[in-house]
């Protein structure tokens, strides 16, 4: 027998016993709904035998390790159904991803639109067939004389990395088809009861462009069809809200072939931009910061001695000057490490918090370029703060504060994710345990739940990332908090201590926005284009109707401006109705229609995009609310 933990409940089961087995003792429902287990915290098949005392965690489709496998088992079927119907098709890779799975192929046949719908008819009868997963081994040598004989160069060249570890290579078999795959994998296939496939794209194998393209499908599997359902029309709202066409329609930024991730912003967007850096400035002052700017060109050595250069030398841009190797900063954290060498410090001057909004360039894949999202080019608002060891909680306490304030402003709510120390990291095991250690603490305190995600640190130091929930449930990565012991060290960075000796700062690298560029794009997105008044490029577009008009809704538009207002006048001699259609598509906050009644009695007919039509005021009222909604900043 052996003792299974069950959350807090220790059973026994004879040895051999599966957590399939398990699920089905404690109910049906929860055995149908399994998809996945935690064996000892590791992902496992819930067919796998249990042969020693364990913790058992019984994982559903709800759970992140439960979708992963669900999904990572659709790959497989969509791999199935493409192998059928183009048996000459190689097969690469197919793994589960955030949101769905993909698979890549080369095959000579484009995987146009039509091509699509008969590979999810296919995969339709895949999933009827009900087919069981089965999970074998075979050592290195015959499995890649196995995927030789079924014609695989790519499932071959993946093999043969592994061969070299003397390990037996998985894979598992559904019908005919039979995949090299590490799972794990729900049990059959006729639990995949909806899916759909959403793209085909080109993908470089390994994301090497020396190497040919193939052809990547993506896709997207419920338990559920009401599940399907919700998840396309979420997708359908998520077009609508492309910040590339909203960019477009509202004169934000634009993208140009002579400049491939490298965006230009137009008047429009430079309001927005401009007024989230009024206010990152605004509020990085109440906090105690002070403001650098270092440059965005620095040599070479400056890059080795940060550690830049050994670890992130492909995304960097360099140039010769004078003779001497020099590179485009990809971070701003070099040059703040000079500022900060640039003076003596005492303990007293500590923690000394420095903003920097720099702008900086890395080198992006161009299939990977997207919009505002990934750019080679873009402003980080950065801020590096330096401390004594015994300031580490009450800054990180201080900077997930601050993060607070900024994020509930535009209506985001967020998820915290640690990372922790990956394989080519920088520094002693006891440094990163007494870095992570932090990071936990500070978040305990805060009563901050978080998500560990092992081995994702940066090189230098752990952190912690927050995922930002749109308006429509999804998620995007802007700020991070990393705490850093090895950047001083390498600067030598020192200042001097109560007791008179020299001692080694640490410090905090952290942005809250992540750029001003993609933070523009993501918020462009959640609102729809519809930005609160605060931040509306045009806040209010006074519409006369008619000539006659003019003169009256000109002296509006002067009081208005004066006051501060982003104010346009409409002077065309359109139809009222028509001006009206136009400003609710540009999402102008507010519409002050002028005609006979409003020129006699010196108001104004105020529509408000989001509610209609709201009646008339006096000009004097409306400046009043107005000016009362942009200084709260209200949503």
């Amino acid at each position: 027998m052996i003792k299974v933990k069950l959350r807090d409940d220790v059973r026994e089961f004879e040895n051999g016993t599966t957590p399939e087995d398990i699920a089905k003792q404690i109910s049906m429902g929860l055995y149908k709904n399994l998809c996945a287990c935690l064996i000892d915290g590791e992902s496992a098949d819930i067919r796998t035998p249990l042969e020693k005392d364990c913790s058992l965690e019984l994982l559903n489709f709800e759970s992140a390790e439960g979708k992963h496998a669900f999904w990572h088992t659709s790959s497989h079927i969509l791999a199935q159904a493409v192998k059928r119907l183009y048996p000459d098709a190689k097969l690469a890779i197919g793994p589960a991803i955030e949101n769905g799975f993909y698979y890549d192929f080369d095959c000579d046949t484009p995987f146009t639109p039509e091509v699509l719908e008969k590979i999810e008819a296919e995969m339709k009868k895949v999933v009827k067939e009900d087919l069981y997963l089965e999970r074998f081994e075979l050592e290195p040598a015959k499995a890649i004389e196995f995927m030789q004989e079924k014609g695989e160069p790519y499932k071959v060249e993946l093999i043969e990395e592994h061969a070299g570890k003397n390990e037996p290579i998985s894979f598992y078999k559904q019908g005919e088809y039979v995949d090299v795959c590490a799972g794990p994998h729900i049990p059959s296939t006729g639990r995949i009861k909806a899916f759909k496939l959403t793209a085909c794209t080109g993908a470089y194998w390994r994301a090497d462009q020396k190497n040919k393209m193939l052809q990547r499908i993506y896709g997207i599997a419920f338990p559920k069809k009401e599940e399907l359902d919700a998840y396309i029309e979420r997708m359908e709202e998520a077009k609508k809200r492309d910040h590339r066409k909203i960019g477009k329609e509202l004169g934000l930024f634009m993208l140009t072939e002579e400049g491939p991730g490298f965006p230009f912003f137009l008047p429009n967007g430079m309001i927005l931009k401009n007024t989230l850096i009024e206010y990152w400035r605004e509020v990085h002052k109440r906090y105690g910061y002070v403001e650098i700017s270092t440059p965005i060109i620095l040599n070479q050595e400056l890059w080795h001695r940060s550690g830049h250069w050994d670890h992130y030398k492909d995304n960097m841009y360099t140039t010769v000057i004078d003779e001497e190797d020099y590179a485009v900063k990809p971070m701003n954290c070099p040059g703040g490490m000079l500022v900060f060498k640039s003076e003596p410090h005492s303990y007293r001057d500590l923690p000394l918090r420095c903003g920097e909004l720099g702008l900086v360039h890395r080198h992006e894949l161009s299939g990977a370029l997207h919009g505002l999202f990934r750019v080679r080019c873009f402003t980080q608002d950065d801020a590096h703060i330096f401390m004594t060891r015994d300031q580490i909680k009450e800054e990180i306490i201080g900077v997930t504060r601050l993060f607070d304030e900024v994020y509930s402003l535009f209506g985001l709510k967020y998820k915290i994710e640690l990372s922790t120390m990956p394989d080519d990291h920088m520094g002693s095991l006891e440094d990163w345990e007494l870095a992570t250690n932090a990071l936990k603490n500070a978040m305990e305190s805060l009563g901050k739940e978080y998500e560990i995600n092992e081995g994702d640190g940066a090189f230098y130091g752990p952190k912690l990332d927050f995922h930002l929930e749109d308006s429509i449930g999804r998620t995007w990565q802007c700020g991070t908090i990393q705490l850093d012991f090895q950047m001083p060290e390498r600067f030598e960075l020192e200042y001097t201590g109560a007791d008179g000796e020299k001692h080694r700062p640490v410090m905090i690298h952290r942005v809250v926005f992540g750029s001003i560029e993609r933070f523009v794009g993501v918020i462009t997105e959640h609102f729809a284009g519809a930005f609160p008044t605060w931040l509306a490029p045009e806040q209010v577009r006074i519409l006369p109707i008619s000539e006659k008009h003019l003169d009256f809704a000109e002296t509006i538009r002067k009081t208005l401006y004066d006051a501060g207002i982003r104010v346009e006048l409409d002077t065309r001699s359109e139809k009222i109705g028509y001006k009206i259609r136009e400003a609710q598509l540009r999402k102008i906050p507010y519409m002050l229609i002028v005609g006979d009644k409003e020129a006699e009695s010196g108001t104004v007919s105020v529509r408000s995009r989001s509610k209609g039509d709201i009646g008339s005021t006096n000009v004097d009222k409306f400046l009043s609310d107005i000016l009362n909604e942009i200084s709260s900043r209200s949503l």
